[in-house]
């Protein structure tokens, strides 16, 4: 999993039919410190979030397996939106 930062949508009317009617999202990794990461990735919304929030990502055969979205061809979904990170010193 990682954690990521909405910063858009991507339209795409031609598509695979598997992929009609969800929702097409732009994140960007964050580091611990909250700052931006690099690059971009391509996500399948599955929780409702919204621009900007914090996120949690997950890709490859556990993106498949998120809810609503079994053998549909996808390799990120966000699965949860972050309301707190809190860190533990020893």
């Amino acid at each position: 999993m990682i954690i990521a930062r909405i910063l858009g949508t991507v339209v795409s009317t031609q598509k695979d039919e598997r992929l009609r009617g969800k929702k097409l999202l732009l994140v960007r990794p964050l580091n611990l410190d909250g700052t931006d990461g690099g690059g971009y990735t391509v996500a399948v919304d599955t929780v409702g979030a919204g621009f900007h929030e914090r996120v949690l990502v997950v890709a490859g055969s556990s993106a498949r397996l998120a809810e609503g979205l079994k053998d549909i061809p996808v390799d990120a979904a966000i699965i949860g939106v972050i309301d707190a990170v809190d860190f533990i010193n020893d």
